[in-house]
């Protein structure tokens, strides 16, 4: 969908402009959204001393939880985009709240450490594989101009959520255990019904055809449609493809310190507040980083793919410098680094989904987006147990992070080799490709022939009369 044709339909629906109107209270439910997701998901690492401790597992094993989790809700995102294209945005996302919440709730009752993968791992992760896309899709469907300053505004809420989440987590598992903090954050977390409640039908982005469900399709032309709802066709071309190998491999070190950053503080000897503080802190600068980076680049005067290439470097080489900050115990110096890497990581998350509708267009991100999410999903899986391996034979964090730190390196060098990199105007987006809808044609061939014949039999007739 072309930006001219977005400004018709959003004014002739009675909206000032794409960037206005009831756009900016789907940002707020995305504000909402997204901190109950990946907010929550973030701090987490206050409970991943708690597990370890009372079910005496490596730190490998205990990763995992994260890790199914993170790899659910990125691989169950083509899902919830297909059913977003074949039906509506709204009640996908209120089921995946209703999800999120409940498989918190029934981990707060878990006896091992597989109950726990089921459920904060699994049914939770189904749970924000449901929410997480279709809101962000929609959102950014809603935007022309302030797009990037739009999502910049909806991420910003994880900052916020992260500078709150770990200290009222450690406060929560400290007053009602780790089973009554995740009983809460269950309750927490079914508010996400409520922001997908404010999705109108018709504040979505623009995908195939909606699916009749009176109608009978053969199964060929079944599958075409399902292969639309999904983008299948972005697998065949370059620019997507290589754009979903660097998110790739930023996915494999950008949750690391999110999940151990916590953990490594109190292995070098600070205490459990002062360990959860340092990750409110570098909330705080993720708020700004994604604001701040989101309004800059819609001044148009760089490149938003070079300003990702920017933020990814930067909070690529903040992570390795982590585990060497608090070599020699100074809190000061970790304090400092954290804040850099939470304002370089924020700032990166922005341009991440900005750059999405240039890479394969406004009209397919819907599905594109669950794409790349189910791709990027193997490094979701990998990317924390890996760290949790490398402290389980190191006896400590710094492989850990040097790691991680080297993966999003590698992936920003990836990214450099997009068309068109080093122009310095952004390419015109890709178009959806004209797919023929099997049926459809057969009902026109058959039309044809019916109104050949017809008027075959009419000129029999005059001629029989004459």
């Amino acid at each position: 969908m072309t930006n001219s044709k977005l400004k018709s339909k959003s004014q002739g629906n009675g909206v000032e402009s794409p960037d206005g109107g009831w756009g900016w209270v789907l940002v707020v439910a995305m504000f909402v959204s997204t901190s109950l997701v990946f907010g929550l998901m973030r701090s987490l690492g206050v409970f991943f001393v708690e597990f370890v401790q009372y079910f005496e597992e490596s730190a490998q094993a205990i990763s995992w939880i994260s890790s199914i989790g993170l790899a659910a809700q990125q691989f169950f995102s083509p899902l919830g985009a297909a059913l977003c294209n074949a039906y509506n945005t709204r009640p996908v996302v209120m089921t995946g709240g209703f999800l999120s919440g409940l498989g918190l709730i029934l981990a707060s009752q878990a006896t091992c450490l597989v109950h726990l993968y089921l459920t904060m791992g699994v049914i939770s992760g189904l749970g924000w594989g449901l929410v997480f896309t279709p809101m962000v899709a929609t959102v950014m469907a809603n935007f022309t101009h302030r797009r990037a300053l739009a999502v910049g505004l909806g991420f910003s809420s994880i900052g916020l959520s992260s500078f709150a989440f770990n200290p009222l987590f450690q406060l929560l598992v400290e007053t009602y255990a780790w089973r009554g903090a995740l009983l809460i954050l269950g309750g927490l977390s079914l508010n996400i019904m409520a922001c997908g409640a404010l999705i109108r039908p018709e504040c979505r982005s623009k995908g195939p055809a909606k699916l009749d469900s009176q109608s009978r399709l053969p199964c060929s032309d079944m599958l075409q449609r399902v292969s639309s709802y999904l983008e299948v066709s972005l697998l065949c071309e370059r620019p997507y493809l290589t754009y979903t190998l660097g998110v790739t491999l930023f996915n494999f070190g950008y949750f690391v310190p999110y999940f151990h950053l916590v953990a490594h503080s109190r292995h070098v000897g600070f205490s459990e507040y002062g360990a959860a503080f340092i990750m409110s802190a570098a909330g705080v600068t993720d708020i700004f980083g994604r604001i701040v980076s989101g309004w800059f680049s819609d001044l148009g005067h760089f490149r938003v793919i070079h300003l990702l290439i920017l933020w990814t470097v930067l909070a690529g080489v903040f992570i390795m410098l982590l585990p060497v900050s608090s070599l020699m115990g100074s809190y000061s110096a970790l304090m400092v680094i954290s804040l850099l890497y939470g304002f370089c990581s924020g700032a990166l998350t922005s341009m991440v989904f900005a750059v999405v509708p240039m890479i394969m267009g406004v009209e397919r991100m819907m599905g594109g987006l669950g794409l790349l999410q189910l791709i990027e999903s193997c490094a979701g899986l990998l990317g924390t147990p890996l760290s949790g391996w490398l402290r389980d034979n190191t006896g400590n964090y710094v492989a850990s992070f040097m790691v991680a730190g080297s993966f999003i390196l590698l992936g920003s060098l990836t990214m450099t080799t997009l068309p068109h990199f080093f122009s310095c105007t952004d390419p015109p987006p890709p178009k959806r490709p004209v797919l023929i809808d099997n049926s459809d044609a057969l009902r026109l061939e058959l039309a044809q022939k019916n109104c050949c014949s017809s008027e075959m039999n009419h000129q029999a007739v005059e001629q029989t009369k004459r």
